[in-house]
């Protein structure tokens, strides 16, 4: 059983009606008798097909549109399938579309009679054996020329071979194809013979309406003769002739029509082809406008790629607008590098387009227009120069505020920033955000990313680096650190030398500005560390690190001084509380001493002395950070021995009066001792009303404390912070406290024991007492009675406070007394036995009560009163037991003055 045709494959898959499609598949029939129906897109195309094998055929498409299957139907398998579409469309021919027609060239075969022998031939031969010629496609190996050099393979020929026939086409076919071939040849030449007579019998009835119009043409030319003559032939001759010159001006019309649509056509197709050249001066205007530049570059290089050597006179013409035009960006590419502020990356790009453009129109005639020799050092001098304008700008808006007055608020108000602070603020913004720009900018210069046709200059790089961070060390150094005489004049020499403006000239307060140092310091560290990571040279890094270090000093110098100012307020804040454990009489003023120091000295540490990046210690030994420190310190503890003058020295008629310590009575002070007595052993008073020699006692007490201990003791807060100990700032300060307990214990000495000696002769000569008139009597005298109240008095007083202090004020008030004693004794002119006993016991008893507290000297006068006094005879015995009575009766106070270690 024949299988049924199936398409699987057509070539080409679309196309105009007439496309010749190839179609390839399988059972496409054994000859081509077999092939008797082919459909495209529904379209019958049998008359075109040409069958070449049972697995190929070859046809043009019909008049069909769109998606469509194609059906082939042989004698045996009947109508077909398809895996494989074809899509026929129609092509609009406009008046701007060429278009052609071909006319098949090769020889038609006659007209054969028959139903098959009427469809057209095709445009190729076909094989007259019916036999497929695939595996025969590789040529015969010999020349066949040299084989049949009068003959030809050619059927149209009249020297056709045979032979060269079969060798050409059918080399490698069987014998038995051939002898099939052969038959085939001879059943066609039959059925041709075959074919003209059943054609007629067949058509009959057409044959013979054709002689009736032959017919009616002779009757219609007959009768035309009649009307028109026997010679029509020569009026339509001349009606031929006419339509012909007709014709010819038409087709002279369309000619010249269509030569102008050809030109207008060439001429649209030149420019779309050559559109990117004519628009080329437009589009770079345009790109540059935009900022474009990589575009400007990229359409320049391409422009000078494509046209550059062409020799064509409208295409060298729009090259010369382009030139012109690429010169006038040039010139604004210039001005745009050196316009401020701007990005580095930008001002980056337009120097890389500059230098490409400038590259480019090297060698035209408007090259030597304009010279740029090195357009990235013109961007650095420009940012450099914006850099200093800069600073300047900043300098003259905040000097500004300040000259005009607006500094008084903050001076008033802590929480309100000060111009110097906010001048700081600015200027360290400005380094750390134009500053990398600039030296990244001159990086890529100097690596060659954006190096010209002029050799980089790194001398004259470095120099602008420099001068632009000396610039902003110069700037920060006049409004910071010129709060003092001594940092103004060395500013004001600096900026006159490198013509920078100076800082109008104010002293501003300490108490204003000291409080902004560490925050300032912060800021220029943040600006240092953004110059660190930018790997700038050691020079250059070594400037700003210089001005930190000099800001650090300063900022430790005011916070000790703002420690300083502190503490000379201390005498403001004296509780006189006896607090301190360590030594009885001290006052709590060592304690807030401490507390400022604590303070002073952990604001230094995290504000200025704790070193950063690059930073090295503020304090090492022999520098000037340690001198300062010690200068600083002294000052403190200079200032606070000064707050202890003041606070012992102030006294007012406000003070409260005490209970009297001396009168002409004989008897205790009784008053006295229960006021000083009532505080017991807690040394404190809640009420601040207290006495001047209480006041005094206590600064005494302090000046010891802080010599032995608490000053010595001042080291540890240094060592603390790994500090080096101003050792020679605490000796001095000890020295200083030395001799201000000496000379506040003179003062004290003095104030008791002038007023108690005076009155010893007045006690001594009270109701016109004489030596020489003394009766017996075995009590002690009223005024060696009042003298040795007096000095318990003062030994109660000072007990009361420091006993520290009994043996350095009561020595050199006993001795004062034994030296008056003496005089007295030596200026009596004579003594009765009793006057002369008597005088010997008063001295014996006062001399053994003040035994613990009389150094050599008040020994040694009151030897000398006693030998003033004339000698009894056998009155040894008599002034001993009286000495002893009289000592048993005032047992109390001889107690109090032999306690030796109280």
């Amino acid at each position: 059983m024949v299988k049924s045709p199936v398409v699987t494959g057509i070539s080409p898959k679309e196309g105009p009606p007439g496309t010749r499609v190839t179609i390839r598949g399988e059972f496409l029939g054994n000859k081509a008798t077999d092939l008797i129906g082919l459909t495209i897109c529904g379209c019958d195309c049998l008359l075109s097909a040409e069958w070449k094998s049972d697995k190929k055929i070859i046809a043009r498409t019909g008049a069909a549109k769109g998606k469509g299957d194609i059906i082939v139907t042989t004698r045996g398998g009947g109508t077909g399938t398809c895996t494989v579409q074809f899509r026929a469309y129609y092509e609009t021919i406009g008046p701007m579309k060429e278009s052609a027609v071909w006319i098949e060239e090769s020889p038609m075969q006659s007209l054969a009679w028959g139903r098959r022998s009427l469809a057209p031939t095709g445009y190729t031969q076909e094989d007259p054996l019916g036999l497929s010629n695939e595996g025969n496609e590789k040529k015969f190996p010999e020349d066949l020329r040299d084989l049949f050099p009068d003959g030809s393979g050619d059927l149209s020929q009249e020297n056709f071979t045979p032979g060269w026939f079969l060798l050409e086409n059918h080399h490698a076919t069987s014998f038995e194809d051939l002898k099939a071939g052969l038959s085939y040849l001879r059943r066609r030449v039959e059925s041709q013979k075959e074919g003209q007579l059943s054609f007629l019998k067949s058509n009959a009835g057409s044959v013979i309406d054709q002689l009736d119009t032959l017919m009616t043409l002779r009757d219609r030319i007959t009768q035309d003769n009649k009307v028109h003559g026997k010679e029509p032939v020569r009026q339509l001759d001349v009606a031929i002739r006419g339509s012909i010159d007709a014709s010819h001006e038409l087709f002279k019309d369309v000619l010249v029509r269509k030569e102008k649509a050809d030109a207008t056509r060439a001429a649209l197709s030149a420019m779309s082809r050559h559109k990117f050249l004519f628009c080329l001066p437009n589009t770079v205007e345009k790109a540059a406008a935009k900022n474009e530049f990589d575009i400007v570059v990229n359409d320049y290089a391409r422009v000078k790629n494509l046209f550059g050597k062409t020799e064509v006179p409208i295409f060298r013409k729009v090259l010369e607008e382009v030139d012109i035009k690429i010169l006038a960006i040039r010139q604004q590419l210039h001005g745009k590098i050196r316009e401020m502020p701007q990005g580095v990356e930008q001002q980056k790009k337009m120097i890389k387009a500059l230098i490409s453009l400038e590259a480019q129109q090297a060698g035209t005639s408007v090259a030597g227009k304009l010279k740029i020799d090195d357009p990235a050092w013109d961007a650095i001098e420009a940012r450099a120069k914006h850099l200093e304008e800069t600073f300047l700008k900043a300098y003259e808006q905040y000097s500004g505020k300040e000259s005009h007055g607006s500094e008084s608020k903050s001076r008033t108000d802590p929480a309100v920033t000060p111009v110097r602070v906010q001048f700081c603020e600015e200027m360290t913004e400005i380094a750390a955000s134009q500053f990398p720009d600039l030296w990244r900018l001159g990086q890529a210069h100097f690596n060659g990313e954006l190096r010209g046709a002029s050799p980089p200059k790194p001398g004259n790089f470095k120099r602008i680096i420099l001068t632009a961070i000396e610039q902003f060390c110069s700037y920060l150094r006049s409004a910071l650190l010129a709060t003092s005489s001594a940092h103004r004049s060395l500013v004001a020499a600096v900026s006159a030398v490198k013509g920078l403006p100076a800082w109008p000239s104010s002293s501003p307060s300490l108490n204003f500005l000291i409080t902004w140092l560490p925050h300032c310091l912060r800021y220029v560290r943040v600006s240092y560390a953004t110059l660190i990571r930018l790997d700038l040279p050691n020079e250059a890094l070594d400037i700003v690190l210089k001005f930190i270090d000099e800001l650090r000093l300063y900022c430790m110098s005011t916070i000790l001084k703002k420690a300083n100012e502190r503490v000379k307020k201390l005498h403001e804040k004296e509780q006189w509380e006896l607090s301190v454990t360590e030594f009885a009489g001290a006052t709590s003023l060592p304690a807030k001493l401490q507390e400022i120091l604590v303070e002073a000295i952990d604001d230094a540490q995290v504000a200025c002395l704790t070193p950063e990046v690059r930073e090295g210690p503020l304090l090492e030994p022999q520098s000037d950070g340690q001198r300062e420190l010690s200068k600083r310190f002294q000052e403190i503890l200079t200032s606070f021995c000064t707050v202890i003058e003041t606070l012992a020295l102030q006294r007012s008629d406000e003070d409260p009066q005490q209970a009297p310590m001396l009168s002409q009575l004989i008897g205790f002070p009784a008053a006295l001792l229960q006021q000083q007595m009532s505080t017991g052993d807690k040394r404190e008073w809640a009420n601040p009303a207290i006495t001047w020699e209480q006041r005094l006692l206590c600064c005494l007490s302090n000046c010891i404390y802080c010599n032995r201990i608490f000053f010595p003791k001042l080291g540890s807060l240094f060592t603390r912070h790994s500090f080096p100990v101003p050792t020679l700032a605490i000796e001095n300060s000890r020295s200083t406290i030395n001799g201000l307990f000496a000379s506040l214990l003179e003062m004290y000495v003095e104030h008791k024991s002038d007023p108690l000696v005076g009155t010893i002769e007045p006690s001594m000569y009270l109701g016109r007492f004489q030596w020489d008139q003394v009766g017996p009597s075995e009590k002690l005298s009223p005024y060696a009675h009042e003298c040795l109240d007096n000095l318990v008095s003062v030994y109660s007083e000072i007990f009361a406070i420091s006993p520290s202090l009994l043996r350095p004020i009561l020595e050199p008030i006993v001795q004062t007394v034994a030296e008056e004693l003496a005089r007295l004794m030596t200026c009596v002119q004579k003594f009765n036995v009793n006057g002369a006993l008597q005088a010997t016991v008063d001295i014996n008893v006062i001399r053994d009560a003040v035994r613990v507290y009389s150094n050599e000297t008040a020994k040694s006068f009151f030897v000398e009163a006693l030998d003033a006094i004339p000698s009894v005879p056998e009155s040894e015995q008599r002034t001993l037991e009286t000495v002893k009575t009289i000592k048993n009766n005032i047992r109390l106070q001889i107690m109090c003055l032999q306690v030796v270690d109280p």
